[in-house]
């Protein structure tokens, strides 16, 4: 590697939080400018980097000649345009979660890449924790043998983010207001699709998504800003408080998905379950209960005799830690710079950049667990109907 890479962060709130890890690869990545429309986030930029370059024009920040890629962390409605818009102007992207809204706007993600050449990550941070690479690891390595189920969910009361103090909606709110469907999958549907081989051997087949009535977003409504607000009305919002969407690969796993933005209850947004035929893996119910794991053989007895019993995660660091935590210098600078795995996304996406090559999570992986978001839209309109996911990689297994 010759070079580190110049990156715009444009977004300067959530950007900010990447700030520790730009710092802990100085050999990989130069913070040089950062975008925003509101002036008063720069303050605390100049703070952390007083050379920064500030801009409050994304197009002109794409015509500067000294920015090799950039980090979007902007509204999800702008994602797609916005990586579009910078791979035509010769950037290299890092787009936050999601990728892309539309099914149109996949495709033309994946032709701009195709096209154009550039490095296209999509910064799933929740692919990168310890536990999830670990698992990741057994999934690879074929200790759970044929894998045949996956259960994975976003459970997170993010009402308060759906709204200012006033009561107008913010992005979350609106699109709350207008979307009925899963619209946040890439967080569950990530780190699932790499332990079943998502585009590396099985694809996504079909879906269907069903969604409750949204309840709890009302009653939230009705709480803080009274019954005369019209989000205290049910019929005010599209979006349901529970959206539950199931899907099949081709090569016969399934997948249970759930989002949930809305209902009250403690947070569980690291819900994930694995199954298959000779082991399961199951998360912790929160942040501090500790990851489960059984595999046939590693404890006495045989599951169909209903005499085995699980065993922690932890105890099996010693053979199945990723290679990635591994490393004693990594691991803690991932600790220190972020809480989940955002330092080894902004590492992956620079190196790839470097040695210009694809990413681990490119941009065919990045629209396979983005169109969830479209595709849940039309079956759950059309009464949890099936439909079926576009090849979106058929280009990738010609190359």
């Amino acid at each position: 590697m010759t070079k580190r890479v110049r990156l715009a962060v444009v977004g300067g709130n959530r950007g900010f939080a990447y700030h520790k890890c730009c710092d802990f690869l100085p050999e990989l990545v130069e913070v040089s400018a950062i975008c925003d429309l509101n002036e008063e986030v720069f303050a605390k930029w100049k703070r952390q980097y007083p050379a920064i370059r500030t801009f409050t024009s994304f197009e002109h920040l794409l015509d500067d000649g000294d920015i090799d890629a950039v980090l979007l962390a902007t509204p999800m409605e702008v994602h797609a345009s916005q990586s579009i818009q910078a791979m035509n102007a010769g950037k290299h992207v890092l787009c936050e979660v999601a990728s892309a809204q539309t099914i149109e706007e996949c495709w033309e993600l994946v032709q701009t890449v195709e096209r154009t050449g550039a490095v296209y990550m999509l910064a799933e941070n929740f692919c990168y924790t310890r536990t999830n690479m670990m698992v990741r690891t057994m999934a690879e390595s074929g200790a759970f043998g044929e894998l045949t189920h996956a259960e994975c969910g976003y459970i997170h009361d993010v009402r308060t983010a759906t709204h200012d103090d006033r009561g107008e909606l913010k992005w979350r709110g609106e699109m709350m207001r207008k979307f009925n469907g899963n619209n946040y999958p890439t967080h569950s549907l990530g780190p699932v699709s790499q332990w079943l081989g998502i585009n590396r051997g099985d694809t996504f087949d079909y879906m269907t998504t069903i969604v409750s009535k949204p309840a709890a977003q009302s009653d939230y409504f009705k709480e803080v800003f009274g019954p005369d607000h019209p989000g205290a009305r049910m019929d005010y919002w599209q979006q349901g408080d529970s959206c539950l969407s199931l899907i099949r690969t081709k090569q016969g796993a399934v997948i249970y998905l759930r989002n949930d933005f809305s209902s009250p209850r403690p947070f569980n947004y690291l819900s994930y379950e694995l199954q298959g035929t000779k082991g399961a893996f199951v998360s912790g119910r929160d942040t501090v209960e500790e990851p489960l794991i059984w595999l046939d053989g590693s404890t006495p007895g045989k599951s169909y005799l209903g005499n085995v019993s699980w065993s922690k995660l932890s105890e099996y660091a010693g053979t199945f830690e990723h290679p990635w935590w591994s490393n004693e210098t990594d691991r803690e600078q991932a600790v220190q710079a972020a809480r989940f795995g955002d330092y080894f996304v902004m590492k992956e996406f620079a190196t790839a950049v470097v040695e210009k090559r694809r990413p681990d999570f490119d941009v065919y992986d990045s629209v396979a667990v983005s169109s969830i978001m479209p595709l849940s839209a039309q079956s759950a309109s059309q009464g949890g109907s099936p439909v079926y996911f576009p090849d979106f990689a058929k280009n990738k297994r010609l190359q």
